[in-house]
């Protein structure tokens, strides 16, 4: 169920204008959970050409990124992401997200998991959902927690974030977990 103050829908090319903005009043406040971007990152084209990416990654069934919504600013304040969709005998996905700083705490970010696991598991038939954290990013931890993922194990130097490689702990979701 979603948060009474929140809409979502898979992003379109139209909303690069809002993710530019998104993007660039957050980067100091995201640059310890994310890969060094090169300055083009920030750029309207660039945002565009993400969104054209993400937007025929949907169409062939193989990522669906959303824009998490202020319904009282009717304003873009998060994005959220299944990618990596694996088929055959895996049905799995992995599952990314962020926040605007200023409207953390408030539960818009379990909401929106919590609805992206029922569209992959409803919509898309998947039968796991996985994320990685890095173990100090403690309010991302509770959120999957809250939203009913277990964690499963730490994978050591896992991802380069911000010019390091991070360890990042590994959460899991399956179908079996919402009964």
């Amino acid at each position: 169920m979603l948060h009474k103050e929140m809409d979502m829908r898979l992003l379109t090319v139209d909303d690069a204008e809002s993710l530019l903005h998104l993007r660039k009043s957050n980067r100091q406040f995201l640059q310890p959970f994310e890969p060094l971007y090169e300055d083009n990152h920030y750029t309207l084209e660039e945002q565009q050409r993400i969104l054209t990416s993400k937007v025929k990654a949907a169409e062939a069934g193989q990522a669906y990124a959303f824009g998490i919504f202020a319904r009282s600013e009717n304003q873009l304040i998060g994005k959220i992401e299944l990618s990596a969709i694996a088929r055959g005998p895996h049905q799995n996905a992995n599952i990314g997200y962020f926040l605007d700083q200023h409207h953390n705490g408030k539960g818009y970010a379990t909401a929106a998991v919590s609805f992206c696991v029922n569209y992959a598991f409803d919509h898309l038939s998947l039968h796991r959902i996985q994320a990685g954290v890095m173990p100090r990013n403690v309010p991302s931890k509770r959120v999957l927690e809250k939203a009913g993922f277990r964690e499963e194990g730490l994978a050591l130097r896992y991802l380069n974030i911000n010019g390091v490689w991070e360890d990042h702990a590994l959460f899991a979701i399956t179908t079996e977990d919402r009964a």
